[in-house]
């Protein structure tokens, strides 16, 4: 917080300076375009009044240039140059005779150098003669400049004065944020209560009520985490229980007939455990926090026919009529490894649940431009008042006598689903025999 007012600050002074600086370079060219036309009326009038002067330009010793420095010298020194000229072109006098202001015979105001000095001069012309008034362009640059640098010290001490305003300010206006930013860094990594809203600026409102939305959803997926990992070490102490059972009756085995069924029922465990932990790998990769969809084009039709004949060989040795219902491509945009995922858990699941003898059918079709999934078996089915409750982890039908499960299936297909906005429905099979199991997709 210090650091994010220490940088508050140098960026406003910093904004403050360039606007000064911008400000006294705008006020210099100002001031001296204001000048530039004051000046320019000075020399106007002066001209005009050496014009009227009532000099006697046919008088002789009138026609020699006359030197007026001593009477300036002992009054004021003037900004201006005057001199005037006899019909003829015969200088008459100049109120600095070494500056040599080059004769013009049209009215009005010009611009020249003489030497490295840029000067200005106005000329008007008469029956008499000419008048001209001249005056360095410099003259005027050092008057503006010098108001300019009068202007730096009042826009220095503004400047402090704002910086200082700024200080307190900004010490008070983030305090609250400071007291929130301290109650946030005294708290345990288990503490994701909101923070309070009342004393914070309304500007920082939103930024503080996006922190405990966050917050909020941290503590959903920390409860999850903590509820699977419970489940899952309940659920993985069952089978490693059963296999050292398992282990120990294979070594107190005295009959090769005893140590065969040990070994088969060890070899069993070992199955439904890594099966388990397969379905468990699965189920923390599909969490809805754990990553980003790989959305691609997938076909369910290849996607079916491809699970179906990698599941043939389970089925066959099951005997199991397994078979897939697909009529033409039916295409979406998904993650084509979580489909197979889905798809493999669902073939999986009816595979088990199926006596031998029975069917099961994978359907990819295309339902009110729906994009679907179906699963049916002529399996011993769910009963109706257990239909949600299977699609939660670690949980059985009480009537299942299978042993390779775990309770995981269903919760990864729902999982899976809910990522890819998919609906999941669970009904009785044909006639009523079995199961199917629906995923309907989003239309395109």
């Amino acid at each position: 917080m210090r650091s994010l007012h220490r940088h508050l600050q140098l960026w406003v002074l910093g904004a403050l300076s360039l606007g000064a600086l911008l400000l006294l370079f705008s006020v210099y060219l100002f001031l001296l375009e204001e000048l530039n036309e004051v000046f320019d009326e000075n020399l106007k009038q002066v001209a005009l009044a050496v014009a009227t002067y009532p000099y006697q330009p046919n008088t002789e010793h009138l026609r020699q240039p006359i030197r007026l420095a001593p009477i300036l010298e002992a009054h004021q020194q003037f900004d201006f140059v005057t001199q005037a000229w006899a019909a003829d072109g015969t200088r008459i006098f100049s109120t600095e005779p070494d500056v040599h202001i080059p004769l013009r015979h049209s009215d009005g105001i010009s611009t020249t150098f003489l030497g490295w000095e840029q000067w200005r001069i106005y000329t008007i012309v008469t029956e008499r003669g000419v008048a001209q008034a001249a005056q360095r362009v410099s003259l005027r640059s050092d008057v503006a400049v010098e108001v300019a640098i009068k202007l730096i010290a009042i826009l220095i001490l503004l400047v402090l004065l704002i910086a200082v305003l700024l200080y307190v300010s900004l010490r008070r206006g983030l305090y609250p944020l400071q007291q929130t930013a301290d109650e946030v860094a005294a708290r345990s990594a288990a503490s994701l209560t909101p923070l309070p809203l009342d004393e914070l600026p309304h500007e920082v409102h939103p930024l503080v009520s996006a922190i405990n939305s966050l917050m909020a959803r941290l503590d959903q997926v920390l409860d999850r985490q903590r509820c699977f990992i419970a489940d899952a070490a309940h659920e993985l102490r069952t089978p490693i229980t059963a296999m050292k059972l398992q282990l120990r009756l294979l070594q107190q085995a005295h009959s090769a007939s005893d140590r065969q069924a040990a070994a088969e029922d060890l070899a069993a465990g070992i199955a439904r455990a890594g099966h388990l932990v397969n379905q468990l790998l699965d189920l923390s990769r599909l969490e809805p926090d754990g990553g980003s969809l790989r959305l691609e084009t997938v076909d369910l039709a290849e996607l079916a026919r491809s699970v179906v004949a990698m599941a043939s060989a389970q089925a066959v040795q099951a005997g199991i009529d397994l078979g897939a219902e697909v009529r033409e491509p039916v295409t979406l945009q998904a993650d084509p490894q979580q489909l197979r995922i889905l798809l493999n858990n669902l073939v999986d699941n009816a595979l088990h649940h199926t006596p031998p003898g029975g069917r099961v059918d994978v359907v990819a079709e295309r339902v009110d431009g729906c994009p679907q999934l179906v699963v049916r078996d002529t399996g011993c089915g769910i009963p109706v008042d257990e239909r949600e409750r299977v699609l939660d982890r670690f949980y059985r039908v009480a009537h299942s006598q299978q042993t390779i499960g775990s309770g995981l299936g269903l919760a990864i297909v729902k999982t899976i689903a809910t990522l890819h906005q998919a609906s999941l429905r669970l009904d009785s099979g044909t006639d009523g025999i079995g199961l199917c199991v629906s995923v309907r997709f989003p239309p395109a």
